[in-house]
């Protein structure tokens, strides 16, 4: 049973002031100034120690108190700027303190955040400030000289996030906007099936469902009030840390642990120095740390969950006895927020179950008209809401693309483009995406954006793009290349597609596989049927004339 919203922060006041956030118009920045004037000495955000970064090399920590201090800081400089809601502000400052301090500041003022990955290429992160119309960009020492650059181009302003004095003014007046729960919030670009990423627009009526979603879930990740510390070792730019996480540590007065990325050899020893009660993780993140030697730190954790998504059945049994971390799986989309997890005993830790329709989330299995198919058959997974308002807590619209929102939402139902099945008992399993989105270690990367960035080598007649098994990466890019008459099929010319791909689309996004193959087959329509290019082959990986090129795939190579 879900707990009463006044019970997620204790005390008369809080819970008054619990009640007013949840049935008023308060924005997330509200619910953290209350919490920090409420319990200003609890740790509200902790940074793991690394020797050899150049932030907080020592590791860091700070307090609800001392974070609203930076946080109105930047609030008043914004403000002072000429800032106010219905501008944008795109913020490129990696897992690090000054993202949270800048993201509550832009919310306090109403101002809707940006947030950008760090390894756009410039062409991407042009799109990214074009698409979004951002009225500023905000970078670090490392980044800031790119995100000038190309900012320049577009004539938005762009400097560092600590550079002290004015800021300069926003690029033009801010745009029409609501105010409250119903006001813009966050722009989070999230790949999509033609190629270029789709902007998600999120309001804060968002934020608190998916955050008071994961606080009342309750199982195996009931997270308790003013005692969790949870360890997320994710980007901002994605929901899950940015968002998500975040909101429910606020409202439950919790502590967010934010590492730079998923370090291995130092990860249990982050956990025990950073006192994580919980950690999230991907796929990639439990085979790595099973590989590894054991330590002494891998057990003396307290943790109390792991939370993620893409743990292989085979190991997970595995996993939870060696390290003595129940891990659960649950599933979740930018556009949905809330997830649904099977946090509940006994879980199903040999399947690929990702739990049931819940009080926040109602689910079916749907077939390609729509109609709901029987238990244990395949179909595709559709959300909604549970109640009048199927599209309450949601995704607002994807920016400037009301085609793709409709077609999202056609009947009433959110389109999630997986595959699963449920048993009689509501449960449900994930098969596949059926989606042309490949999920590699947590990132979504669009088939067809890599298939326009590949096309255009010398030596590429006509390319196809597949996800395929990754037993570290939940999927790798296969690029499946029909090559021109004459061009060798050999590890150097696969080499020249890569490295031609490479100036065009993040490192991540590269194929770590090509095969050379002789024929796409097609529907009547032209379209690729990805699904026979290989036909009676489960791993395409293993056809013939299939180059490796995953050593490749290196950040900043």
């Amino acid at each position: 049973m879900a707990r009463p919203l006044p019970d997620l922060i204790d005390g008369a006041p809080a819970r008054a002031a619990a009640e007013a956030l949840a049935a008023g118009s308060a924005t997330v920045f509200d619910a953290f100034a209350v919490a920090a004037v409420m319990q200003p000495d609890l740790p509200f955000l902790c940074i793991p120690a690394r020797e050899e970064r150049d932030y907080h090399p020592e590791g860091f920590e700070i307090t609800y108190g001392a974070a609203l201090a930076e946080v109105m800081a930047r609030r008043d400089r914004l403000e002072a700027a000429g800032y106010r809601a219905g501008h944008r502000v795109a913020l490129m400052l990696d897992n690090r303190p000054e993202h949270v301090f800048s993201q509550l500041a832009l919310y306090a003022l109403g101002v809707t955040q940006v947030p950008v990955n760090p390894d756009y290429l410039d062409h991407e992160l042009t799109y990214l400030l074009e698409h979004s119309e951002a009225d500023l960009a905000l970078g670090l020492p490392h980044n800031v000289d790119r995100l000038s650059r190309v900012a320049d181009a577009l004539g938005v302003p762009a400097m560092l996030e600590a550079t002290p004095g004015d800021l300069p003014a926003p690029k033009g007046p801010p745009r029409a906007a609501a105010t409250g729960r119903q006001a813009e919030a966050a722009l989070i670009y999230t790949s999509g099936t033609t190629g270029r990423p789709k902007g998600c627009v999120i309001d804060h009526e968002y934020h608190f469902a998916v955050g008071l979603s994961y606080a009342r879930i309750g199982g195996r990740l009931a997270l308790r009030n003013r005692a969790d510390r949870v360890f997320v070792p994710l980007p901002v730019f994605h929901v899950n840390a940015g968002i998500n996480t975040l909101t429910a540590l606020i409202l439950t007065g919790n502590c967010l642990i934010l590492p730079d990325r998923f370090h291995p050899a130092t990860w249990w020893r982050d956990i025990k120095a950073t006192r994580a009660t919980a950690m999230h993780y991907l796929g990639i993140i439990p085979p790595i740390l099973l590989k590894r030697a054991p330590c002494e730190d891998e057990t003396a954790h307290s943790l109390r969950f792991g939370l993620g998504a893409g743990l292989d059945p085979q190991i997970h049994q595995e996993f939870e006895a060696r390290f003595g971390v129940p891990m659960v799986e649950v599933w979740g989309m930018s556009e949905t927020g809330r997830f649904l997890g099977d946090c509940h005993e006994p879980r199903r830790i040999h399947t690929r179950a990702f739990g049931k329709p819940s009080e926040d989330l109602d689910a079916r299995v749907v077939d390609e008209d729509g109609n709901p198919v029987p238990p244990g058959t395949e179909g595709e997974l559709v959300v909604r809401a549970h109640g009048k308002d199927a599209r309450h807590g949601f995704f607002r619209e994807y920016l400037k693309n009301p085609d793709a929102t409709a077609e999202a939402w056609r009947s009433g139902w959110f389109h999630t483009g997986d595959v699963v099945v449920q048993e009689p008992d509501g449960m449900l399993h994930f098969v596949e995406r059926r989606k042309n989105i490949i999920r590699r270690s947590g990132e979504n990367i669009s088939a067809a954006e890599v298939e326009n960035a590949l096309i255009g080598h010398p030596g590429v007649e006509a390319v196809a793009v597949i996800g395929v098994t990754d037993e570290m990466r939940d999927e790798e890019v296969m690029a499946c290349v029909i090559p021109m008459a004459g061009t060798p099929r050999d590890e150097a010319n696969a080499r020249s597609i890569f490295d031609h791909g490479r100036d065009l689309v993040a490192y991540y996004k590269l194929p770590g596989w090509i095969a050379f193959v002789d024929d796409l087959p097609r529907t009547g329509t032209q379209k690729v049927r990805k699904g026979l290019i290989f036909p009676g082959l489960d791993d395409p990986r293993q056809a013939p004339g299939v180059v490796d090129l995953r050593a490749l795939k290196k950040r900043g190579a």
